[in-house]
């Protein structure tokens, strides 16, 4: 078996090559992480001395993303890991229970912000328009930066869902310069409140996908498209010699590592060790399932059974 050659060089004492763009995702991720925890801490600041709760809004959302940036930065942190099931089990998850606890602290904080500007609404409260805005179009540019940062690394899942946490902190962003405009050019101070709420609505989104999300791998839910008549139809058709395939149950540990268990029955004089090694070649090419616990089942004829010292 070739299990243990896992395609990783064995530390050279720690030489990295250089990357082709001289940065890779990792180092992305904990730039755009900085980037935004730090300004995070500023334009919360300003919020509260310029009396915007847009800025604060947008905060808060800078919050949730300083908070995926740095699960996305775990996990890539994590995947360079050698595959081995046994020890990542643990970290995987803890990443997703920060997701989780994450998601509901972010959910807290959208309540708060809603009813902070209903009481704003109802007695409007003075709002200093211009450092408003300053701190508005620099958050702008920090998430702009963040974003190319982002960008220009590979594509995972974890970097497509921390661009998307970006991409939502610039229309934070943009609500926070409109209503100090609005204030600016009208002194309506209401519009503060209001476009807190449209802020809110935006955290409240993400928070309570990454909640769905989180609590989905943590009830041992299926991963997308890896449901178990899927999985057994796919195998059946696409691996030669299987009577059967039944009990397949598959979950996630993380982020992209998905697990399977399944039993499987094979035709008469097929060889175990090759369908073993076919079905979890299939599992790892077609649902990206990189430990798989296969039971195999011999349609055994009784003159079989005698046989079985592989």
């Amino acid at each position: 078996m070739s299990a243990h050659h896992h395609h990783h060089p064995h530390d050279h004492g720690h030489a990295h090559g250089p990357h082709a763009d001289g940065l890779g995702n990792e180092k992305r991720v904990m730039f755009a992480m900085w980037l935004t925890g730090g300004f995070m801490v500023i334009e919360a600041v300003g919020g509260v001395i310029s009396g915007s709760l847009a800025l604060i809004a947008d905060a808060g959302h800078m919050l949730t993303d300083t908070g995926a940036l740095f699960l996305a930065f775990i996990a890539t942190r994590l995947a360079k890991r050698p595959a081995d099931g046994a020890r990542s089990y643990g970290y995987a998850r803890a990443e997703i229970l920060a997701a989780f606890t994450n998601g509901l602290v972010m959910i807290g904080v959208v309540a708060w912000i809603l009813f902070e500007a209903a009481s704003r609404i109802l007695s409007p409260s003075p709002v200093m328009g211009l450092p408003m805005l300053a701190i508005a179009i620099t958050g702008l540019l920090v998430n702009i930066m963040a974003f190319k940062l982002l960008h220009g690394g590979e594509q995972t899942l974890n970097m497509r869902g921390a661009m998307v946490h970006v991409l939502g902190d610039m229309l934070g962003s943009v609500a926070a310069i409109a209503a100090a405009l609005i204030i600016m050019g009208t002194g309506y101070t209401i519009a503060d409140p209001l476009l807190s709420v449209l802020v809110a609505l935006l955290i409240l989104r993400s928070a309570a996908g990454i909640v769905r999300e989180s609590a989905h791998v943590l009830m041992e839910g299926t991963p997308e498209g890896a449901e178990g008549e899927r999985i057994a139809g796919d195998l059946m058709a696409n691996v030669e010699g299987l009577a059967d395939v039944h009990h397949v149950h598959a979950w996630s540990l993380g982020s992209n590592r998905a697990v399977a268990t399944l039993h499987a029955r094979l035709a008469p004089g097929i060889d175990p060790g090759m369908a073993l090694a076919a079905i979890k070649a299939r599992l790892a090419a077609e649902f990206g399932i990189g430990h798989a616990t296969v039971q195999i089942e011999e349609e055994s004829c009784p003159d079989h059974a005698a046989g079985h010292a592989h």
